[in-house]
């Protein structure tokens, strides 16, 4: 009983979680309308995802006891998992262990389940890579980790990047804040930078000029998305090119118009149309996943999306705190990335679904849905909490020892 002591639980935390959890609920309640029509069931799409909630809730409140650093040992194992899973989607892409959902390859299917490595790579890669810099301790040191890390995180990268490039260029944009606040000396960090840009801008050449005003297409290999990817770039700057009467809705450009729209609709009042009012869920695909910030926008307003937007910095707000606090190193630097990572995948989630960005495929963590997001997102948590929990106990205790030293020290009586 005394490993489940709740004395030293982080309160902080498990505020943001539940908060967040509910407003998942309500929001899918009201996005979650094209699912309604699919399955004929007005509760069968929030109750599946009520469970996943439920399950993430179970696990991060056992996580949060796990020790630190048997948290760090896992994520090496945890990391080569969703390694082979990332290649095996990869090489066979047209396996029957492989599920393609909204023509894109990134689950893994095994009997009636399906889950996204890419998600069990994003969190076990910041563990590892936070666990190897926090090993730091000379100049050789820097230059060791720093190779050791960037082999790791190009290896992660290059099997999501086939599938998902926003989230491969998320994970490369946390490991390069991780090497930062790990003093990775500069040279190395931008060198990283300007060989990653010259690559993009390459790739990007190479695709505009070679295939999209060629009028060729990639039909097959692991780029095949590459031509999606540019054309989301594309529209973003040709959207600002055009006037109001020669804009016209395309396969390309739809979601994201009618996204908009939901947003412009909850701008007219700080409350937005309130819960349950809204008209374009039942014109946006995927409002229940990549756009169900703008359906939030749509009904709760500047209000809704402020209280949101507060959720998602709180938590990294809490971790900047939390690791100020205290001295174990490694631990607050697996913290900071974990919630680096919710925080900042929040942020471009939200900038999409308002089109300040092109496409990205991200959802809002723990609020869109998805069984897997959800779990992992609980994972993250109970992560976090974990540590908070561990060094509130460990300060506690050194208190009291140096408390108790304190009292044992004898009185001496001066002489006059």
């Amino acid at each position: 009983m005394k490993r489940f002591d709740l004395r030293y639980i982080d309160k902080t935390y498990w505020v943001l979680y539940i908060a967040l959890a509910i407003v998942a609920v309500i929001a899918l309640f009201s996005a979650g309308s094209t699912l309604v029509y699919e399955r004929h069931s007005v509760l069968g799409p929030v109750t599946s995802q009520m469970i996943f909630l439920c399950a993430g809730i179970v696990i991060a409140f056992f996580v949060q006891f796990v020790p630190s650093q048997y948290i760090r040992a896992g994520g090496y194992l945890l990391l080569a998992i969703s390694l082979a899973c990332l290649y095996f989607i990869m090489l066979f892409p047209h396996s029957s262990l492989v599920a393609t959902i909204n023509g894109a390859s990134r689950w893994i299917k095994i009997g009636g389940f399906t889950f996204q490595p890419s998600e069990l790579a994003k969190l076990s890669l910041i563990i590892v890579v936070t666990d190897l810099l926090s090993r730091i301790k000379t100049d050789e040191d820097k230059k060791r980790y720093f190779y050791w890390t960037l082999g790791l995180t190009a290896a992660t990268i290059l099997p999501i990047m086939t599938g998902n490039l926003s989230t491969a260029v998320l994970l490369g944009g946390i490991v390069l804040i991780l090497w930062f606040l790990a003093r990775v000396p500069w040279k190395y960090t931008l060198s990283v930078v300007g060989i990653a840009l010259v690559l993009l801008v390459a790739g990007y050449a190479i695709v505009e000029f070679g295939f999209i005003r060629q009028g060729k297409s990639i039909q097959r290999g692991p780029f095949k998305r590459a031509i999606t990817w540019v054309n989301r770039v594309d529209d973003i700057f040709a959207e600002h090119n055009q006037d109001a009467a020669e804009f016209k809705l395309t396969d390309d450009n739809y979601q994201r118009s009618i996204a908009k729209v939901a947003v412009a609709r909850g701008g007219k009042s700080p409350l937005g149309v309130l819960p349950g009012n809204s008209q374009e869920r039942d014109f946006l695909p995927q409002a229940f996943a990549d756009y169900i910030f703008a359906i939030i926008v749509e009904e709760s307003g500047m209000f809704g999306a402020i209280f949101l937007m507060f959720l998602y910095v709180a938590i990294l707000f809490r971790a900047c705190l939390t690791s100020s606090r205290f001295g174990d190193y490694a631990a607050m630097l697996m913290v900071m990335g974990l919630a680096l990572m919710l925080t900042c995948q929040a942020l471009v989630s939200m900038m999409v679904a308002v089109g300040l960005g092109p496409v990205t495929g991200q959802p809002l963590p723990l609020i869109s849905r998805g069984g897997t997001s959800a779990v992992i997102t609980s994972i993250y948590f109970g992560i976090i909490m974990s540590v908070s929990r561990e060094q509130r106990e460990l300060s506690e205790r050194q208190n009291i020892t140096t408390k108790e030293s304190l009292e044992d020290v004898p009185e001496v009586e001066l002489e006059n």
